[in-house]
């Protein structure tokens, strides 16, 4: 019979005189769908984040940084160009290297499959790259469908964009957006099987409601790696509608797409007038831009969650990986919650 142990997880906290100590229980959740074994490992993923309080673990074997490299504006530039920004993201610790098939119709791309044919070819041109970076790739939409996560639909996907990545295993596959129309049992098997033929590693969801996530793990025979909503200052559904919750419970790594809320934190276009006043008050005090800061707060939440950084300028990314330096305590970060709701907390 399988018990629960208590794990005491240290957290040190920003401008705190010592740590804190947070009791974590391996989710019933977990140890119900997947047995004893997956509540060792759920308690593996815990355990795994008191020896490099600054990589995530993300399911089984991988570890990667705070940042991860978004790929859907890898277009419509040189290849050299498009290589730069992969090396400066790694040479920064970015080793999750995020894109989709999608990616390419949109952002001056031409094509579907133009971002992962772009990174595909400069794998192929400095193949020491692929070693250096968990990729991950996402699968689901069909123009004009929208969806289709069906058993021959998500296998051809996933296959197809092995062939443009030009690699032989994908290291965390997502399916992009729920469809409401295929069963979680089928899409289920069709992961399980992409798995079991070595063709994925890991297996993730993006844009998925918590609900429509608990269907789907209900019927995989292997735990969630990663969800993936949008999440910045100015769009902060993640935290009320319970997608960090359930990372939390489940030990799932949260990726966090669009935390500059589409560019609208740097350039103010759209947002709040005391949100982005709290941003500068607290970028000001921090010594970093407000783009910078506004990253630091995603990166604040216990969850843990990954900002997918989608600039494509090496210096740019330079400047933001300054978020991991940033210091919130947890005023800063309810502020910066207030004043994005526009109403104080309770």
């Amino acid at each position: 019979m399988c018990s629960r142990p208590i794990i005491p997880v240290p957290i040190t906290p920003q401008r705190s005189s010592g740590p804190l100590i947070r009791l974590s229980y391996p989710s019933r959740g977990v140890a119900r769908n997947f047995g004893c074994r997956g509540s060792r490992r759920w308690s593996d993923r815990v355990t795994s984040r008191l020896t490099d309080p600054n990589r995530r673990p993300l399911g089984r074997d991988f570890q990667v940084g705070p940042l991860g490299v978004g790929c859907w504006r890898l277009v419509a530039r040189p290849e050299d160009e498009l290589r730069a920004v992969v090396e400066t993201g790694l040479d920064l610790g970015m080793n999750l290297v995020d894109t989709a098939d999608i990616y390419g119709l949109g952002w001056g791309g031409q094509a579907f499959g133009e971002a992962e044919e772009n990174l595909g070819r400069i794998l192929a041109g400095a193949p020491g790259l692929r070693d250096r970076m968990v990729l991950a790739t996402k699968g689901g939409i069909i123009p004009t469908v929208p969806y289709n996560s069906g058993r021959d639909a998500i296998t051809a996907a996933c296959e197809a964009s092995l062939r443009r990545l030009r690699t032989d295993v994908i290291d965390l596959y997502q399916i992009h957006r729920p469809d409401m129309l295929t069963h979680p049992a089928e899409l289920a098997g069709s992961l399980d099987d992409l798995r079991a033929a070595g063709k994925i590693r890991e297996v993730g969801v993006s844009n998925f409601t918590p609900s429509q996530y608990e269907a789907l793990a209900a019927h995989l025979p292997f735990p969630l790696a990663s969800s993936q909503p949008e999440y910045s200052a100015a769009h902060l559904a993640p935290l009320r509608d319970g997608t960090f919750d359930l990372c939390m419970r489940d030990g799932v790594l949260p990726l966090a797409w669009s935390p500059l809320g589409g560019g609208r934190l740097a350039d103010g276009s759209g947002v709040r007038a005391e949100l982005l006043a709290v941003l500068d008050r607290l970028a000001e005090r921090e010594g970093v831009d407000r783009a910078t800061l506004a990253v630091a707060f995603v990166l604040a939440h216990p969850s843990r969650p990954v900002a997918l950084l989608g600039t494509q300028r090496p210096g740019r990314l330079a400047q933001l990986a300054g978020a991991t330096g940033v210091h919130l305590d947890r005023s800063d970060v309810y502020d910066v919650i207030e004043a994005s709701e526009g109403a104080r907390l309770p």
